[in-house]
């Protein structure tokens, strides 16, 4: 049994391995995001959130009563992803849902004040999780990093949006 797991261990490094010889770039950015969204899991989970909910919540908190579709283009969410988000952190307390007066098809999203209070929180797990990440990084790399991850994300969202993949 022991030399089984070791067998699929050395397999699994071969193909780990094969994956960044063959696509540097692309696994690069995967172990990245991973890692990255794995720290900001654990650092928003003392605030009783769940990951990716601390994004939206950040957006209410530099403007409250945004439309549930404004959360999801900024924030790059297909409509199902930010619908259920909405609906878990209005489960929670945490926002309220409210029709538009100028147009009731639209959905407005507000914070309650339980969603106020984890301000403080949630930008305090951030601070960390920026602090953690750049901690090796000089402020030419920080400022190469950005600029690349954005140019990046523009060509890739330009392939998904010419060809309607999103």
């Amino acid at each position: 049994m022991h030399s089984n797991k070791k067998a699929l261990s050395a397999e699994l490094t071969d193909e780990a391995t094969a994956a960044v010889s063959e696509y540097p770039i692309s696994f690069a950015i995967f172990a990245l995001a991973r890692s990255h969204r794995g720290l900001g899991s654990q650092l928003i989970r003392e605030a009783g959130l769940f990951p990716g909910q601390e994004i939206i919540l950040m957006q209410l908190f530099q403007q409250d009563g945004q439309s549930q579709n404004s959360l999801s283009r900024t924030l790059r969410l297909d409509h199902s992803t930010i619908a259920k988000s909405i609906r878990r952190l209005a489960d929670a307390g945490l926002i309220t849902r409210s029709r538009s007066a100028e147009d009731g098809r639209v959905a407005l999203v507000h914070l309650t004040e339980a969603g106020w209070k984890l301000q403080p929180y949630v930008s305090g797990a951030w601070d960390k999780l920026e602090q953690i990440t750049t901690e090796n990084l000089n402020g030419e790399e920080k400022a190469m990093l950005q600029a690349l991850s954005q140019k990046i994300a523009f060509s890739i969202d330009a392939h998904i949006n010419k060809h309607g993949e999103r």
